[in-house]
Protein backbone atom coordinates (compact mmCIF):
# COMPACT_ATOMS: atom_id res chain seq x y z
CA UNK A 1 0.00 0.00 0.00
CA UNK A 2 1.51 3.02 -1.21
CA UNK A 3 0.46 6.96 -0.19
CA UNK A 4 -2.02 8.05 -3.21
CA UNK A 5 -3.92 4.86 -1.65
CA UNK A 6 -3.94 5.66 1.88
CA UNK A 7 -4.76 9.24 0.84
CA UNK A 8 -8.55 8.35 -1.14
CA UNK A 9 -9.29 6.31 2.29
CA UNK A 10 -11.57 8.25 4.48
CA UNK A 11 -10.21 10.09 7.85
CA UNK A 12 -12.73 7.42 10.09
CA UNK A 13 -10.86 4.36 7.93
CA UNK A 14 -7.22 5.82 8.44
CA UNK A 15 -8.24 6.11 12.27
CA UNK A 16 -9.53 2.10 12.31
CA UNK A 17 -6.15 1.30 10.12
CA UNK A 18 -4.23 3.34 12.97
CA UNK A 19 -6.06 2.19 16.19
CA UNK A 20 -4.97 -2.00 14.33
CA UNK A 21 -1.30 -0.88 13.66
CA UNK A 22 -0.90 0.79 17.62
CA UNK A 23 -0.49 4.14 16.66
CA UNK A 24 -1.51 6.03 19.36
CA UNK A 25 -2.68 9.82 19.53
CA UNK A 26 -4.61 9.58 16.10
CA UNK A 27 -7.11 12.75 17.26
CA UNK A 28 -5.50 15.46 16.18
CA UNK A 29 -3.55 14.32 13.18
CA UNK A 30 -4.71 15.94 9.99
CA UNK A 31 -5.55 13.48 7.38
CA UNK A 32 -2.05 13.47 5.23
CA UNK A 33 -0.41 13.34 8.35
CA UNK A 34 -1.78 10.50 9.54
CA UNK A 35 -1.69 9.06 6.25
CA UNK A 36 2.15 8.86 6.39
CA UNK A 37 2.04 7.71 9.61
CA UNK A 38 0.04 4.69 8.86
CA UNK A 39 2.62 4.19 5.68
CA UNK A 40 5.90 4.12 7.82
CA UNK A 41 3.97 2.02 10.32
CA UNK A 42 3.32 -0.77 7.64
CA UNK A 43 6.50 -0.68 6.32
CA UNK A 44 8.24 -1.24 9.81
CA UNK A 45 5.82 -4.26 10.52
CA UNK A 46 7.11 -5.55 6.64
CA UNK A 47 10.68 -5.10 8.37
CA UNK A 48 11.75 -2.39 6.25
CA UNK A 49 11.95 1.62 7.23
CA UNK A 50 9.82 4.21 5.51
CA UNK A 51 10.95 7.78 5.46
CA UNK A 52 9.69 10.98 3.96
CA UNK A 53 10.41 14.81 4.61
CA UNK A 54 10.73 18.32 2.45
CA UNK A 55 13.65 18.06 -0.19
CA UNK A 56 16.44 20.75 0.24
CA UNK A 57 19.07 20.96 -2.64
CA UNK A 58 22.35 21.58 -1.92
CA UNK A 59 24.49 23.57 -4.38
CA UNK A 60 26.20 20.63 -5.37
CA UNK A 61 23.26 19.18 -6.59
CA UNK A 62 22.81 16.69 -3.63
CA UNK A 63 19.46 16.77 -1.41
CA UNK A 64 18.11 16.14 2.00
CA UNK A 65 14.48 14.97 3.30
CA UNK A 66 14.31 17.73 6.34
CA UNK A 67 12.34 15.67 8.76
CA UNK A 68 9.34 17.64 10.86
CA UNK A 69 10.36 16.03 14.67
CA UNK A 70 6.92 16.94 15.50
CA UNK A 71 5.01 14.45 13.25
CA UNK A 72 7.69 11.78 12.50
CA UNK A 73 10.13 10.02 14.58
CA UNK A 74 13.37 11.04 13.97
CA UNK A 75 15.38 9.44 11.53
CA UNK A 76 16.90 12.50 11.26
CA UNK A 77 17.48 14.13 7.75
CA UNK A 78 17.83 11.71 5.14
CA UNK A 79 20.21 11.68 2.05
CA UNK A 80 18.95 12.07 -1.35
CA UNK A 81 21.62 11.23 -4.08
CA UNK A 82 21.87 13.93 -6.90
CA UNK A 83 21.61 11.07 -9.52
CA UNK A 84 18.37 10.95 -7.93
CA UNK A 85 17.39 14.19 -7.82
CA UNK A 86 18.43 14.48 -11.56
CA UNK A 87 16.66 11.63 -12.73
CA UNK A 88 13.25 12.67 -11.18
CA UNK A 89 13.58 16.41 -11.73
CA UNK A 90 13.31 16.35 -8.29
CA UNK A 91 12.84 20.47 -7.00
CA UNK A 92 13.39 22.45 -3.70
CA UNK A 93 10.26 21.60 -1.69
CA UNK A 94 9.23 19.00 -3.15
CA UNK A 95 7.19 15.71 -0.44
CA UNK A 96 9.59 12.92 -1.35
CA UNK A 97 8.87 9.57 0.31
CA UNK A 98 10.34 5.96 -0.03
CA UNK A 99 12.30 3.09 1.52
CA UNK A 100 15.62 4.32 3.66
CA UNK A 101 18.54 2.81 5.02
CA UNK A 102 20.37 3.66 8.04
CA UNK A 103 23.69 4.88 7.70
CA UNK A 104 26.93 2.76 7.14
CA UNK A 105 30.32 3.23 8.39
CA UNK A 106 31.38 6.81 7.89
CA UNK A 107 28.03 7.62 6.98
CA UNK A 108 26.06 10.45 9.08
CA UNK A 109 22.70 10.39 7.63
CA UNK A 110 19.95 7.78 6.45
CA UNK A 111 19.87 7.33 2.87
CA UNK A 112 16.63 7.42 0.41
CA UNK A 113 17.02 3.70 -1.94
CA UNK A 114 14.07 4.78 -4.22
CA UNK A 115 11.34 7.28 -4.85
CA UNK A 116 8.21 6.33 -4.26
CA UNK A 117 6.39 9.14 -4.41
CA UNK A 118 6.86 12.76 -5.08
CA UNK A 119 3.96 15.58 -3.87
CA UNK A 120 1.81 12.41 -2.98
CA UNK A 121 1.81 11.45 -6.90
CA UNK A 122 3.81 8.52 -8.95
CA UNK A 123 7.19 9.85 -9.93
CA UNK A 124 6.56 9.96 -13.45
CA UNK A 125 3.36 12.35 -13.09
CA UNK A 126 5.89 14.59 -11.01
CA UNK A 127 8.07 14.70 -13.78
CA UNK A 128 6.13 16.54 -16.02
CA UNK A 129 5.10 19.44 -14.14
CA UNK A 130 5.38 23.29 -15.52
CA UNK A 131 7.59 25.56 -13.85
CA UNK A 132 5.95 27.69 -11.20
CA UNK A 133 8.10 30.89 -12.76
CA UNK A 134 6.45 29.89 -16.31
CA UNK A 135 3.01 30.03 -15.61
CA UNK A 136 0.39 32.45 -16.14
CA UNK A 137 -0.44 35.34 -13.39
CA UNK A 138 -3.65 36.89 -13.61
CA UNK A 139 -6.20 38.84 -10.87
CA UNK A 140 -7.87 37.07 -8.39
CA UNK A 141 -11.30 36.39 -9.69
CA UNK A 142 -12.51 33.64 -7.44
CA UNK A 143 -13.50 34.54 -4.13
CA UNK A 144 -12.83 32.89 -0.74
CA UNK A 145 -15.65 33.36 1.48
CA UNK A 146 -14.73 33.75 5.21
CA UNK A 147 -18.25 34.21 6.69
CA UNK A 148 -19.28 31.26 8.96
CA UNK A 149 -22.36 30.66 11.05
CA UNK A 150 -22.53 32.43 14.60
CA UNK A 151 -20.61 35.25 16.60
CA UNK A 152 -17.09 34.06 15.98
CA UNK A 153 -18.19 34.49 12.36
CA UNK A 154 -18.26 38.38 12.11
CA UNK A 155 -14.64 39.07 11.66
CA UNK A 156 -14.66 36.91 8.01
CA UNK A 157 -17.80 38.03 7.54
CA UNK A 158 -16.90 41.65 7.89
CA UNK A 159 -13.51 41.33 5.93
CA UNK A 160 -16.03 39.44 3.11
CA UNK A 161 -17.23 43.35 2.58
CA UNK A 162 -14.48 45.65 3.31
CA UNK A 163 -11.52 43.73 2.29
CA UNK A 164 -12.99 40.38 -0.11
CA UNK A 165 -10.11 37.89 -0.56
CA UNK A 166 -9.65 36.00 -3.63
CA UNK A 167 -7.72 32.80 -4.89
CA UNK A 168 -4.00 34.28 -5.26
CA UNK A 169 -4.26 37.25 -2.71
CA UNK A 170 -1.77 38.89 -2.12
CA UNK A 171 -2.32 41.27 1.07
CA UNK A 172 -1.06 42.94 3.83
CA UNK A 173 -2.63 43.30 7.37
CA UNK A 174 -1.30 46.34 8.66
CA UNK A 175 -1.26 46.37 12.65
CA UNK A 176 0.40 48.46 15.46
CA UNK A 177 0.98 46.96 18.59
CA UNK A 178 -1.82 44.99 20.31
CA UNK A 179 -4.37 45.38 17.95
CA UNK A 180 -5.43 41.90 17.65
CA UNK A 181 -3.36 40.62 14.74
CA UNK A 182 -3.01 37.43 16.09
CA UNK A 183 -6.49 36.68 16.69
CA UNK A 184 -7.56 37.89 13.27
CA UNK A 185 -4.76 35.34 11.55
CA UNK A 186 -6.54 33.10 13.67
CA UNK A 187 -10.17 33.58 12.70
CA UNK A 188 -9.27 33.69 8.70
CA UNK A 189 -7.50 30.29 9.18
CA UNK A 190 -10.59 28.89 11.02
CA UNK A 191 -12.50 30.23 8.53
CA UNK A 192 -11.33 28.79 5.54
CA UNK A 193 -10.56 25.56 6.84
CA UNK A 194 -14.35 25.61 7.89
CA UNK A 195 -15.32 26.77 3.96
CA UNK A 196 -13.16 25.09 1.57
CA UNK A 197 -11.91 21.50 2.12
CA UNK A 198 -9.49 21.76 -1.54
CA UNK A 199 -7.13 24.48 0.43
CA UNK A 200 -3.85 23.21 1.73
CA UNK A 201 -3.52 26.00 4.68
CA UNK A 202 0.05 27.01 5.77
CA UNK A 203 0.63 29.40 8.74
CA UNK A 204 4.60 31.02 8.74
CA UNK A 205 5.57 32.46 12.07
CA UNK A 206 9.15 34.34 12.02
CA UNK A 207 10.72 35.11 15.50
CA UNK A 208 7.93 34.57 17.14
CA UNK A 209 7.18 33.77 20.71
CA UNK A 210 7.20 30.40 21.51
CA UNK A 211 3.96 30.06 24.01
CA UNK A 212 2.35 31.98 20.78
CA UNK A 213 3.32 29.26 18.64
CA UNK A 214 1.54 26.78 20.60
CA UNK A 215 -1.31 29.12 20.92
CA UNK A 216 -1.65 29.10 17.43
CA UNK A 217 -1.00 25.63 16.81
CA UNK A 218 -3.57 24.06 18.91
CA UNK A 219 -6.15 26.58 17.47
CA UNK A 220 -6.31 26.04 13.66
CA UNK A 221 -6.84 23.08 11.77
CA UNK A 222 -4.07 23.48 9.47
CA UNK A 223 0.24 23.55 9.18
CA UNK A 224 1.86 25.33 11.52
CA UNK A 225 5.35 26.16 10.02
CA UNK A 226 7.69 28.14 12.82
CA UNK A 227 11.26 29.60 13.83
CA UNK A 228 10.57 31.19 17.42
CA UNK A 229 12.68 33.94 18.57
CA UNK A 230 15.94 32.43 20.27
CA UNK A 231 16.63 31.09 17.32
CA UNK A 232 18.99 31.88 14.71
CA UNK A 233 18.06 34.66 11.72
CA UNK A 234 19.60 32.09 9.38
CA UNK A 235 17.14 29.69 10.89
CA UNK A 236 14.13 32.36 10.01
CA UNK A 237 15.25 32.90 6.17
CA UNK A 238 15.55 28.63 5.70
CA UNK A 239 11.94 28.40 7.21
CA UNK A 240 11.19 30.84 4.57
CA UNK A 241 12.89 29.45 1.71
CA UNK A 242 11.69 25.89 3.01
CA UNK A 243 8.03 27.18 3.39
CA UNK A 244 8.26 29.15 -0.42
CA UNK A 245 9.56 26.30 -2.19
CA UNK A 246 6.95 23.59 -0.65
CA UNK A 247 4.07 25.91 -1.94
CA UNK A 248 5.50 26.76 -5.20
CA UNK A 249 5.55 22.61 -5.91
CA UNK A 250 1.95 22.56 -4.92
CA UNK A 251 0.94 25.12 -7.24
CA UNK A 252 2.77 23.71 -10.07
CA UNK A 253 0.39 20.56 -9.41
CA UNK A 254 -2.86 22.68 -10.09
CA UNK A 255 -3.04 23.30 -6.07
CA UNK A 256 -4.83 26.02 -4.31
CA UNK A 257 -2.35 27.29 -0.98
CA UNK A 258 -3.05 29.74 1.13
CA UNK A 259 -0.27 30.98 3.63
CA UNK A 260 -0.90 33.14 6.75
CA UNK A 261 2.29 34.72 7.78
CA UNK A 262 3.51 37.11 10.75
CA UNK A 263 5.03 38.54 10.09
CA UNK A 264 7.11 40.33 6.94
CA UNK A 265 8.34 43.12 9.39
CA UNK A 266 10.45 40.46 11.37
CA UNK A 267 11.48 38.36 8.23
CA UNK A 268 12.83 41.54 6.63
CA UNK A 269 14.73 42.41 10.33
CA UNK A 270 16.25 38.88 10.16
CA UNK A 271 17.27 39.28 6.40
CA UNK A 272 19.02 42.06 7.30
CA UNK A 273 21.19 39.96 9.68
CA UNK A 274 22.16 37.83 7.37
CA UNK A 275 22.75 39.54 3.87
CA UNK A 276 26.11 40.22 2.91
CA UNK A 277 26.61 44.43 3.44
CA UNK A 278 26.15 46.17 0.20
CA UNK A 279 27.76 49.44 1.42
CA UNK A 280 24.81 51.24 1.55
CA UNK A 281 22.07 51.51 4.23
CA UNK A 282 18.54 53.60 4.27
CA UNK A 283 17.16 54.82 7.23
CA UNK A 284 17.01 52.36 10.44
CA UNK A 285 20.24 50.81 9.36
CA UNK A 286 18.27 48.31 6.80
CA UNK A 287 20.38 47.44 3.98
CA UNK A 288 18.36 47.80 0.90
CA UNK A 289 19.43 44.24 -0.62
CA UNK A 290 17.63 42.54 2.82
CA UNK A 291 14.68 43.44 1.26
CA UNK A 292 15.11 40.96 -1.97
CA UNK A 293 14.01 37.49 -0.30
CA UNK A 294 11.07 38.84 1.68
CA UNK A 295 9.91 40.09 -1.44
CA UNK A 296 10.31 37.60 -3.43
CA UNK A 297 8.65 35.39 -0.52
CA UNK A 298 5.58 37.99 -0.87
CA UNK A 299 5.53 38.39 -4.28
CA UNK A 300 5.38 34.53 -4.77
CA UNK A 301 1.37 35.30 -4.26
CA UNK A 302 -0.56 34.86 -7.72
CA UNK A 303 -3.63 33.22 -9.36
CA UNK A 304 -2.40 30.83 -11.96
CA UNK A 305 -4.12 30.94 -15.02
CA UNK A 306 -5.94 27.70 -15.71
CA UNK A 307 -4.30 26.14 -12.61
CA UNK A 308 -3.65 26.91 -9.09
CA UNK A 309 -3.17 29.84 -6.87
CA UNK A 310 -1.23 31.00 -3.67
CA UNK A 311 -2.74 33.57 -1.60
CA UNK A 312 -0.28 35.23 1.06
CA UNK A 313 -1.70 37.24 3.84
CA UNK A 314 1.27 39.05 5.70
CA UNK A 315 1.17 41.43 8.72
CA UNK A 316 3.08 44.17 8.45
CA UNK A 317 4.39 46.17 11.51
CA UNK A 318 3.73 50.19 11.97
CA UNK A 319 3.75 52.40 14.98
CA UNK A 320 6.44 50.40 16.89
CA UNK A 321 8.68 53.39 16.99
CA UNK A 322 11.18 51.83 15.05
CA UNK A 323 12.66 53.26 11.84
CA UNK A 324 13.87 50.22 10.46
CA UNK A 325 10.51 49.52 10.57
CA UNK A 326 8.82 52.17 9.50
CA UNK A 327 11.17 52.05 6.58
CA UNK A 328 10.39 48.24 5.69
CA UNK A 329 6.63 49.22 5.37
CA UNK A 330 7.24 52.10 3.15
CA UNK A 331 9.09 49.55 0.78
CA UNK A 332 6.33 46.75 1.17
CA UNK A 333 2.98 49.13 0.83
CA UNK A 334 2.47 49.14 -2.72
CA UNK A 335 3.37 45.53 -2.98
CA UNK A 336 0.08 43.75 -1.97
CA UNK A 337 -3.17 43.76 -3.79
CA UNK A 338 -5.07 43.80 -0.33
CA UNK A 339 -4.80 45.98 2.48
CA UNK A 340 -6.69 45.67 5.99
CA UNK A 341 -5.02 48.33 8.09
CA UNK A 342 -6.01 48.02 12.24
CA UNK A 343 -6.15 50.45 14.48
CA UNK A 344 -4.79 50.96 17.97
CA UNK A 345 -7.29 53.64 18.67
CA UNK A 346 -10.23 50.78 18.43
CA UNK A 347 -8.57 48.10 19.74
CA UNK A 348 -7.85 50.54 23.37
CA UNK A 349 -11.96 51.45 22.63
CA UNK A 350 -12.63 47.47 23.36
CA UNK A 351 -13.66 47.47 19.24
CA UNK A 352 -12.60 44.18 17.74
CA UNK A 353 -12.31 43.54 14.82
CA UNK A 354 -10.22 47.09 15.33
CA UNK A 355 -10.42 47.75 11.08
CA UNK A 356 -10.20 50.94 9.62
CA UNK A 357 -12.42 50.85 7.02
CA UNK A 358 -11.36 53.85 5.40
CA UNK A 359 -8.63 52.53 5.10
CA UNK A 360 -9.07 49.23 4.25
CA UNK A 361 -9.65 47.46 0.63
CA UNK A 362 -8.97 45.37 -2.04
CA UNK A 363 -7.92 46.28 -5.74
CA UNK A 364 -10.13 44.97 -8.82
CA UNK A 365 -12.80 43.94 -6.27
CA UNK A 366 -15.13 44.04 -8.67
CA UNK A 367 -14.16 40.69 -10.01
CA UNK A 368 -14.91 39.09 -6.45
CA UNK A 369 -18.53 40.40 -6.28
CA UNK A 370 -21.07 40.06 -8.86
CA UNK A 371 -23.17 42.99 -9.76
CA UNK A 372 -25.88 43.09 -7.18
CA UNK A 373 -23.11 42.55 -4.54
CA UNK A 374 -20.80 45.41 -5.82
CA UNK A 375 -23.71 48.04 -5.67
CA UNK A 376 -24.46 47.17 -2.52
CA UNK A 377 -21.02 47.32 -0.98
CA UNK A 378 -20.43 50.90 -2.72
CA UNK A 379 -23.66 51.45 -1.47
CA UNK A 380 -22.70 50.89 2.45
CA UNK A 381 -19.10 51.81 2.16
CA UNK A 382 -20.08 55.61 1.02
CA UNK A 383 -22.81 55.69 4.15
CA UNK A 384 -19.42 54.19 6.05
CA UNK A 385 -17.04 56.84 4.81
CA UNK A 386 -19.31 59.49 6.27
CA UNK A 387 -18.65 58.88 9.56
CA UNK A 388 -15.81 59.18 11.69
CA UNK A 389 -13.54 56.01 12.07
CA UNK A 390 -15.10 54.88 15.63
CA UNK A 391 -18.64 54.69 14.59
CA UNK A 392 -18.36 53.75 11.56
CA UNK A 393 -16.65 50.37 12.40
CA UNK A 394 -18.70 50.10 14.93
CA UNK A 395 -21.64 50.50 12.80
CA UNK A 396 -20.75 47.84 11.24
CA UNK A 397 -19.72 45.53 13.54
CA UNK A 398 -23.32 46.04 15.41
CA UNK A 399 -25.35 45.46 11.70
CA UNK A 400 -23.21 42.59 11.74
CA UNK A 401 -24.09 40.87 14.94
CA UNK A 402 -27.87 41.19 14.46
CA UNK A 403 -27.96 39.24 11.35
CA UNK A 404 -27.04 35.77 10.68
CA UNK A 405 -25.63 36.44 7.10
CA UNK A 406 -24.11 38.97 4.86
CA UNK A 407 -27.26 39.03 2.51
CA UNK A 408 -29.12 39.68 5.42
CA UNK A 409 -27.24 42.71 6.45
CA UNK A 410 -26.49 43.72 2.89
CA UNK A 411 -30.47 43.57 2.70
CA UNK A 412 -30.75 45.41 5.27
CA UNK A 413 -28.16 47.96 5.39
CA UNK A 414 -29.62 48.94 1.86
CA UNK A 415 -32.98 49.66 3.50
CA UNK A 416 -31.30 51.76 5.98
CA UNK A 417 -28.82 53.70 3.88
CA UNK A 418 -31.32 54.37 1.12
CA UNK A 419 -31.17 57.47 -0.59
CA UNK A 420 -27.21 58.26 1.66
Amino acid sequence: MDLPELKKKTVQELRKMAEELGIEKTSGLKKHDLALKILVALSEQNGHRYGYGILEIMADGRGFLRVDERKQKPLTDIYVADTQVKRFNLRGGDLVSGPVRPPKENERYWSLLRVQTINEREPEEARNRPNFEDLVPIYPNERLRLEIPGPDGVTGRFMDLITPIGRGQRGLIIAPPKAGKTTIIKKIANSLTQNYDDLRLIVLLVDERPEEVTDIDRSVDGEVVASTFDRMPEDHMQVMEMVQSRCKRLVEHGEHVVVLMDSITRLARASNLTVDPSGRTLSGGLDPTALYRPKRFFGSARNIEGGGSLTILATILIETGSRMDDMIFEEFKATGNMDLVLSRQLADRGIFPAINIELSSTRHQELLFNDDELQSIWQLRKALHAMDTEPATDTLINGLRKTKTNADFLAMAKQTFRGS
